[in-house]
């Protein structure tokens, strides 16, 4: 992006006086009429780089632009999950602060939306009787909202222990000891596959996990083929979980893998009602790639 510097005028300055403002910077009303790069809103920006640990300089360049943005994201102004790149802004850091200081460590409040702030997020959940998926929604958030005076102005404790988890059952050492594969037979289940392998990669950066197109490959332990449909009725039998029929996925998981006739083993696992098209959001694509996950990862530690 071109800096955005003193003397320069429009809705790209008016951008940044109003997230500058909002941060509790002082520019003067004139120039915020005028949306006017003067020489107060000059002056906000060298503070606010100052305080951000960026060179002295009265510009907002990509870096400066940046941290601004980070700088402006208030709790619940958006969905939190894990996912590769990381989310990373003041809203993270917000939400880590509570959970460390709520008793749910996630390590130091460093504003990125790691595995070990998912894990801290899903123990939290469960504690207040949510659904644990690591997913920061309004719900949570309204949780977290409820317990302002618990958490507000107190020290993070951020010591994770020796027995951090970096999520329920998606332990960080399944997914660097075995390979797998994961791919889908339509749009939207290649979209949850995808979402599979961004959580995995995100999880540690060791991870086996591969994301496959057309053919699956063939030297990996465990593929996965993820469909919004049945098994045709002309095709060969595969070991099949369907989820609309499952109540325990990782044992369901396991015994398909046991039961695999290839080598690497082959499951498929049928969407099925759980993805139709025009109804099935983003959001619920996250939830059950982290149920899948969770699932796989907890049928291969056995």
């Amino acid at each position: 992006m071109e800096p955005i510097k003193e003397g320069m005028q429009g809705a790209a300055v008016e951008d940044v006086q109003t997230r500058l403002v909002g941060l509790g910077f002082s520019i003067d009303a004139a120039e915020r009429d005028a949306k006017l790069f003067g020489s107060t809103t000059a002056q906000a920006v060298r503070d606010f780089r100052a305080g951000h640990d960026l060179p002295a300089d009265n510009e907002i360049d990509l870096p400066a632009w940046g941290a601004l943005v980070d700088a402006s994201y208030k709790l619940g102004d958006r969905t939190l999950y894990l996912r590769l790149p990381n989310f990373h802004g003041a809203d993270v850091r917000a939400l880590q602060q509570a959970l460390n200081t709520l008793g749910f460590a996630c390590g130091e409040d460093d504003g990125y939306f790691g595995p070990h702030t998912e894990a801290a997020l899903q123990q939290f959940q469960e504690n207040v009787g949510l659904f644990a998926d690591g997913m920061a929604f309004q719900d949570t958030f309204n949780y977290i909202y409820r317990l302002h005076h618990v958490w507000t102005g107190k020290s993070s404790v951020v010591e994770l222990g020796p027995e951090a988890r970096t999520g329920f059952a998606r332990a960080a050492s399944v997914l660097e000891q075995v390979n797998i594969a994961v791919g889908g037979e339509d749009a939207i289940a290649r979209n949850v596959a995808s979402r599979m392998w961004n959580i995995a990669s995100a999880t540690t950066e060791g991870s086996g996990m591969v994301l496959y197109e057309s053919a699956a490959p063939s030297d990996c332990d465990v593929v996965f083929t993820l469909s919004c449909s049945e098994l045709p009725e002309d095709a060969e039998p595969q070991a099949t979980v369907a989820l609309a029929e499952v109540h325990n996925l990782s044992q369901r998981i396991r015994t398909a893998v046991a039961a695999s006739t290839h080598k690497p083993a082959h499951v498929r696992i049928e969407l099925g009602g759980m993805a139709r098209d025009g109804f099935f959001t983003s959001s619920d694509a996250q939830t059950l790639a982290i149920r899948l996950l969770d699932g796989v990862c907890e049928a291969l530690s056995a």
